[in-house]
């Protein structure tokens, strides 16, 4: 039997819960969310968006996290998050995030949630919180110094999961580290205070990862990811000048071949194909005939969306009602679940 921490047992309860969303959605309460340092890309939205999508319109209460605090983590600057913010909540509702039935808001705009910091780290050690081998990554991939903020990163998340009493979060094998220093909190809280807090399981994602055009991670400071917010004459730039190798005839190679495989895995996941089998049909087409074929297949699956975020960038007025009334809602919970918190600590007076 696999120890309650380790990634079998966690693959076993997603799967099981996996198995129970259809049929009892109003059990689960769904938190995620993003930090906005910029544009959401490809890699976002067939890795969390399109799940997040699907979640929500299971019937499952979702909530949506902006994580404007933690941009600072590992950045010495706030520059430009306003835009980015409203991008964000510009490209969730034209992927089909719904206000109605999906809860959107801001860290910063939500006080009684952040306020849960302070009786969350008096239940973890230092030592605990040197451990975590995510807070270690990230450190690492920024190279900034290890600030308090990034240190207590995973205590700033458990905030966010358990202040709406979320039980499942969206995860890839990565995470996993966070989701048990959340229920290490709850539980710690749960067994000093009293039943506050759920249980807490990551729903682990069977999306592969969607390298950058270059076969590296896709991200924006590499200058190889596909924005949602780019137009088709963008992104046929882009991929145009992706680089790919001098070898004519096209195979679907990862480990040798990064830049053609990064492409053929791009134009499999919006086709619905298998990379290879795109590869076998180009051939000795060469990398001229692939880029064309990855075009037209992330243009052909993002025009939809793309023709609704123009359109919803026309009424910033209403995306900033949608931020607004997120906010409020969060507030309410928060304030509940704090009160809830002070009561249960003693701490009324």
């Amino acid at each position: 039997m696999p120890n309650e921490g380790s990634y079998e047992a966690a693959m076993r309860r997603s799967n099981e819960i996996q198995a129970d969303l259809g049929v009892h959605p109003e059990k689960y309460c769904m938190l995620t969310g993003d930090r906005p340092t910029g544009r959401l890309h490809l890699g976002h939205y067939f890795g969390t968006l399109r799940e997040r999508v699907r979640l929500q319109d299971m019937g499952i209460r979702t909530n949506v996290i902006i994580a404007d605090y933690q941009v600072i983590t590992d950045r010495d600057t706030t520059e430009h998050i306003a835009d980015n913010v409203l991008n964000m909540v510009i490209d969730y509702l034209a992927c089909g995030i719904d206000p109605a039935k999906t809860m959107i808001f801001a860290h910063s705009a939500v006080p009684a949630l952040n306020q849960l910091m302070l009786p969350f780290l008096s239940l973890v050690s230092e030592a605990e919180l040197h451990r975590n081998p995510t807070v270690k990554a990230e450190q690492e991939a920024s190279g900034h110094t290890l600030t308090g903020l990034l240190l207590t990163y995973p205590v700033h998340q458990a905030c966010d999961i358990l202040f709406c009493k979320g039980n499942i979060v969206p995860v890839g094998r990565d995470q996993l580290p966070h989701i048990e220093q959340t229920r290490l909190i709850a539980r710690r809280f749960n067994e000093r205070y009293g039943q506050v807090f759920p249980n807490v399981d990551g729903l682990l994602t069977s999306t592969p990862m969607i390298p950058g055009l270059d076969g590296r991670k896709m991200s924006k400071s590499y200058g190889n990811a596909i924005s949602l917010s780019m137009t088709d004459a963008e992104t046929t730039k882009l991929i145009r000048k992706s680089r790919t190798d001098s070898e004519r005839n096209i195979t679907f190679d990862p480990e040798n071949r990064p830049g053609v495989s990064a492409l053929l895995t791009t134009a499999g996941i919006c086709t619905g194909r298998d990379p290879e089998e795109i590869a076998t049909e180009i051939g000795m087409g060469g990398a001229g005939q692939l880029k064309r074929y990855v075009t037209e297949a992330v243009n052909d699956y993002f025009a939809p969306i793309r023709e609704r975020r123009h359109e919803l960038e026309q009424d910033m007025g209403y995306i900033h009602d949608v931020l607004a009334d997120g906010n409020r809602r969060a507030n309410e919970i928060a304030n509940a679940t704090l009160d809830e918190v002070r009561a249960a600590m003693g701490m009324v007076y």
